[in-house]
């Protein structure tokens, strides 16, 4: 795996956790006494948490604004990134070979800024990386366009050949493949249905970090 600059999603990839992101919808629902659709949770995962706010609140007619949902879902998503949130085994050791070799990184999320810089700061990697861009800041998420890369790709200074994202999620990647990027897809519980697929499309795959850096596979 040739690069000089690399593009990590965030939940899911280097952190461990998507489980709150799947659960927080049902969650909040189910404390209103309201039960929610069993896909909820694969129906919210592509969208931002205003998205995700504003489809609960049209969906399920909550009373609340759009701005009450998101400030409910933001303050446990918050919670849990300042005090609990981890990054996945393996992860700093593969971060530290990278930048050792002069690899630039950045980070691609869906996740609101505040809300990144606070989980990557108490996961410890924030300094691995030159910088964040979500999806909220291109207009669009990672379902629908590919532009999160490419403004990330532009902010390094680098190009599709050189660049590899590293990814969990099947619509993402197959976003990334759609618009000519080398994918690494990186093996997470919440996509365990899609592992088929996404072992077929990602250029490289690794059920953890550990196992990529066991395998010295970034030579």
């Amino acid at each position: 795996m040739r690069l000089q600059s690399a593009i990590f999603d965030m939940d899911g990839t280097l952190l461990d956790s998507m489980y709150v992101w799947r659960d927080i919808g049902p969650r909040m629902l189910r404390a209103r006494n309201i039960e929610p659709a069993p896909d909820l949770g694969e129906r919210l995962k592509p969208m931002t948490a205003w998205q995700g706010a504003a489809y609960c609140k049209e969906v399920y007619h909550l009373p609340e604004t759009v701005e009450e949902v998101y400030a409910q879902i933001e303050e446990q998503v918050k919670h849990f990134y300042k005090n609990e949130v981890a990054a996945k085994p393996g992860v700093k050791k593969v971060l530290s070979l990278l930048k050792m070799e002069g690899v630039w990184m950045y980070v691609a999320t869906a996740t609101d800024r505040h809300l990144a810089e606070e989980a990557l700061q108490h996961a410890g990697i924030r300094d691995y990386f030159r910088g964040i861009v979500t999806s909220a800041e291109t207009g669009a998420g990672k379902d629908v366009s590919p532009e999160i890369y490419e403004r990330a790709m532009r902010r390094l200074r680098s190009n599709k050949k050189d660049t590899v994202i590293f990814e969990d999620a099947l619509h993402a990647i197959r976003t990334a493949k759609k618009a000519g990027f080398r994918v690494a897809a990186v093996y997470d519980p919440s996509a365990e249905e899609d592992q088929a697929e996404i072992r077929a499309l990602a250029d490289y795959y690794f059920r953890s970090f550990e196992e990529l850096f066991e395998a010295k596979s970034l030579e």
